[in-house]
């Protein structure tokens, strides 16, 4: 029974990465030397070529990182890494939360010792190149530290309590969990900015002027009760601009990267954040959480059902049955279970997205929308031809031509 379940689990592996690469083939069939007719005022010729390097480079990278990974957690399965590691730990200590603890602590601490010489090629050789990167030395070295600190506090404290209601709750387990993991999401979106992104981004509320006026007559005019604009050092890393919205209740706040408000107009900004606002008004935060609940909830019902069965360790090279084991391999094995159902997500995101973007062109303006969209997309050196395959597996918006031609029709001047 091990056996047969390696094998499954080498299989899920081998599909997964398979189905990747045919992904990764047919969005670069759609690349084109010459500037598609769809594609004119929108990139310019010298444009639009740097676009597409940048694409093809991204995509190259991206096969060679993911070949290794691929091939790294292969020899791992067919040698018993995973087992080898089980046996350190098990010489250190057999208390059932320190073993899960240094388990994944090492696992975590390899990948990522393993992963920074490309993210340090990625960030300061591939983004540097096509003039994205502000990431210095320094910053990168500081974010490393401060993202192992709250790995090891918020990850390893969830994980430590996970632990000890398997090992005193039994069946109820992932009741439990559940119960712990969505407590923590629902505190995590209401203190995320305040708790989190000052670690490292320094904000500050929006200035008073004409874009902060302009922003808060649309909020009362659209019924939005806006008491927080923040400003994020965006540019502290990188040329890219965005915007977001976050939080829930009254700490619900709207921020903005700087690099956003040095590339745009008033009317552009302000009919970004309608789009944000609208995404809040649809309900879509909510409706996104809810999902996001009961996708982990299901989860951690079928963990609930495999936890206990040996055989899952035991696929894996480990001599005796436990929960860091157990939960490694059901992860594996649920893989394929976690792309249908993200898939799904990304379908009902890119559905939110068009009804953010009416909101936005009904309550405020069509025509200011799109120009900052093709602004951004230029900026960002966006794929604007993506295969449609490709589109519906992965992004979670809608091709910026797909939206265009959304928005036209709600404009008046034409």
């Amino acid at each position: 029974m091990e056996q047969t379940l390696l094998y499954i689990i080498i299989a899920i592996i081998l599909l997964d990465y398979v189905f990747d690469r045919v992904m990764d083939y047919l969005n670069a069939s759609r690349w084109s030397k010459t500037l598609p007719p769809e594609l004119k005022g929108i990139y310019e010729e010298e444009k639009y070529r740097k676009s597409q390097e940048y694409s093809r480079v991204n995509m190259k990278f991206g096969i060679l990182t993911s070949s290794l990974s691929f091939v790294f957690i292969i020899l791992m399965l067919v040698f018993g890494g995973f087992g080898y590691i089980d046996g350190l730990v098990r010489s250190f200590t057999v208390h059932p939360v320190w073993m899960a603890l240094l388990f994944f602590g090492i696992i975590g601490l390899a990948s990522d010792i393993l992963s920074t010489p490309f993210d340090i090629y990625g960030t300061f050789v591939i983004e540097e190149r096509f003039g994205f990167n502000r990431t210095t030395p320094g910053t990168y070295v500081l974010d490393k530290l401060k993202g192992w600190f709250l790995a090891l506090v918020l990850g390893g404290g969830l994980l430590a309590v996970f632990v000890w209601f398997y090992n005193v709750s039994g069946n109820l387990f992932w009741l439990y969990a559940w119960i712990v993991f969505t407590a923590f999401s629902l505190f995590m979106m209401m203190f995320y900015s305040t708790l989190i992104v000052p670690l490292f981004n320094k904000q500050k509320p929006l200035e008073e002027g004409p874009l902060r006026e302009e922003i808060e007559k649309f909020a009362r005019e659209s019924g939005f009760k806006l008491d927080n604009i923040f400003v994020i050092d965006g540019s502290k890393r990188s040329s890219k601009a965005n915007a977001y919205f976050s939080g829930i209740g009254p700490k619900k706040r709207i921020v903005l990267f700087d690099t956003l408000i040095k590339e745009h107009t008033t009317e552009e900004l302000v009919a970004v954040l309608a789009h944000e606002i609208g995404h809040y008004k649809k309900k879509h935060t909510a409706k996104g959480m809810v999902l996001s609940i009961l996708h982990t909830g299901i989860m951690l019902f079928l963990l609930g059902l495999f936890i206990n069965r040996p055989e899952l360790s035991q696929a894996l090279g480990a001599e005796e049955a436990s929960f860091h084991m157990g939960i490694l391999a059901f992860g594996l094995l649920y893989s394929p279970v976690s792309l249908i159902l993200g898939i799904l997500g990304n379908r009902m995101s890119r559905r939110h997205e068009y009804e953010a973007d009416a909101f936005a062109a009904v309550k405020y303006a069509a025509k200011p929308l799109q120009d900052a969209l093709k602004k951004l997309s230029v900026n960002h050196l966006s794929n604007l031809r993506p295969h449609p395959a490709y589109v519906y597996v992965h992004y979670s918006h809608p091709p910026l031509l797909k939206r265009l031609e959304h928005l036209d029709r709600f404009r008046s001047d034409e």
